[in-house]
C-alpha cells in the first residue's frame, strides 16, 4: 500500500549523498522511472485493448477531447494534447476520412477550424471510453481511493510546474 507521508519522509531522509552518484541511486529518480514505466505499460495495454476498434491511443486522445469539448479549435486541441500542428495535421485527416470527425470553419474567424464528432465518432468514443475505464478500474481496484488521489495531486503539481517552465521558454 502506498503511504504518502511515510514515503515522502523516507525520500527526504534518503536524499543524495556524495556516495549516490548514479541516477538510479536517487529515490526520486526511481520514483520517476516507476511512473514512466507504468505510463508506458498502460499505453501498451490500452493499445492492445482498443485495437479491435481500429484506433490507437493518439486517436483516442483526440476523440475523447472532442467528446468533452465539442467545437474546440484544432489549435486548442493541439495545446490540450501537448502536440504540435504537424501531429494534428497527420491524425485529423485519418479520423475525418473514417467519418469520425467533422472539421468546419469558425463563423467569426475563417482561419480557425472547429472540430466535432460525428454520431459514428461519438459511438466509437463511448465504446473506447468504456474499455479504457474498465481497464483503469481493474488495475486500480485494490488501491485505496486516498492513495490514488495522492498520486493525482503529485502528478498534477508536476504537470503545473512543467507547463509553467514550458510557457517561460516560449
Amino acid at each position: 500500500m502506498f503511504n504518502a507521508e511515510h514515503n515522502c519522509t523516507t525520500l527526504n531522509k534518503n536524499q543524495v549523498t556524495n556516495e549516490d552518484h548514479f541516477p538510479w541511486d536517487h529515490p526520486r529518480f526511481r520514483s520517476w522511472i516507476a511512473v514512466a514505466r507504468a505510463c508506458q505499460l498502460m499505453q501498451q495495454t490500452v493499445t492492445r485493448e482498443i485495437a479491435h476498434l481500429d484506433i490507437k491511443p493518439p486517436h483516442l486522445d483526440i476523440l475523447i477531447n472532442l467528446y468533452r469539448f465539442d467545437g474546440i479549435s484544432q489549435q486548442e486541441l493541439a495545446r490540450k494534447l501537448l502536440v504540435g500542428r504537424s501531429n494534428m495535421s497527420m491524425l485529423l485527416p485519418q479520423l475525418e476520412k473514417r467519418g469520425l470527425i467533422l472539421r468546419r470553419g469558425d463563423e467569426k474567424d475563417k482561419r480557425v477550424l472547429r472540430l466535432s464528432l460525428t454520431q459514428e465518432g461519438r459511438n466509437l468514443t463511448e465504446a473506447a471510453m468504456e474499455i479504457h475505464t474498465a481497464l483503469i478500474e481493474k488495475l486500480l481496484d485494490d488501491e485505496p481511493l486516498e492513495d490514488c488521489m495522492v498520486v493525482t495531486r503529485s502528478m498534477e503539481r508536476l504537470i503545473g510546474i512543467l507547463l509553467k517552465e514550458e510557457d517561460e521558454l516560449a
